[in-house]
């Protein structure tokens, strides 16, 4: 992954999270808006079905997804606003526990699988990777609780703006945060770039030499 296709993402990724926020409020019920807004939720799904169940799979999502987002446009399936925030702490439960999972005595911890992906891991960097797990699995705890006491106690603008705009921002600045200061309290480990770890986390392999920098 180049640097320059990094920024794209980023770019994309912080106008998605702006026009999430703007189609909230203002288009809570459209039809295309409620594509758009549970898009992560249903290809989420969609990949989940198409890889246990095939082509069948895949097919079952897409009909479910449409399903729900013509019952929300008519108004039979309650509140989108309940849904929005169901969709929140469902995704940031969902990683609070897979990301716990792996946190069982003897087993290498998620971050710590990525991790291997880049160089072999010494007996340091494992104990690391796995205290790193846990502030991952902290994080998504308390982004599901904030998410709902926020929504029970202030406006839905204001959550809307926790999810949509505050959570990934949250989560890029616990991404790169942990990166730098990973090399001040281990100035032992050794160093790869910033954005050939991204490429790694999001599933595009390993490239050897490359990483190093």
């Amino acid at each position: 992954m180049s640097q320059w296709r990094l920024a794209l993402i980023l770019v994309a990724g912080l106008a998605y999270a702006g026009l999430s926020h703007w189609m909230m409020l203002y288009h809570a019920t459209a039809p295309w808006a409620l594509a758009a807004l549970f898009a992560p939720l249903w290809l989420a799904v969609l990949g989940l079905g198409a890889s246990r169940f095939g082509w069948l799979g895949a097919l079952m999502a897409v009909v479910l997804g449409g399903v729900l987002v013509w019952a929300i446009s008519r108004g039979d399936a309650g509140s989108p606003n309940r849904l929005y925030v169901l969709q929140h702490v469902g995704i940031n439960a969902v990683l609070c526990a897979w990301f716990a999972s792996t946190l069982r005595p003897g087993r290498l911890s998620l971050i710590g699988e990525f991790a291997q992906r880049v160089h072999p891991l010494s007996a340091d960097m494992r104990v690391y990777s796995g205290k790193v797990t846990a502030v991952w699995v902290g994080y998504f705890a308390l982004m599901a609780l904030l998410s709902v006491a926020v929504y029970l106690t202030m406006s839905f603008s204001a959550w809307s703006l926790l999810a949509n705009v505050l959570t990934p921002l949250c989560v890029v600045t616990l991404f790169v945060g942990e990166h730098f200061m990973r090399y001040r309290l281990h100035p032992e480990f050794e160093r790869y770039r910033l954005v050939d770890v991204l490429r790694v986390a999001m599933g595009g392999g390993r490239s050897d030499e490359a990483f190093r920098r």
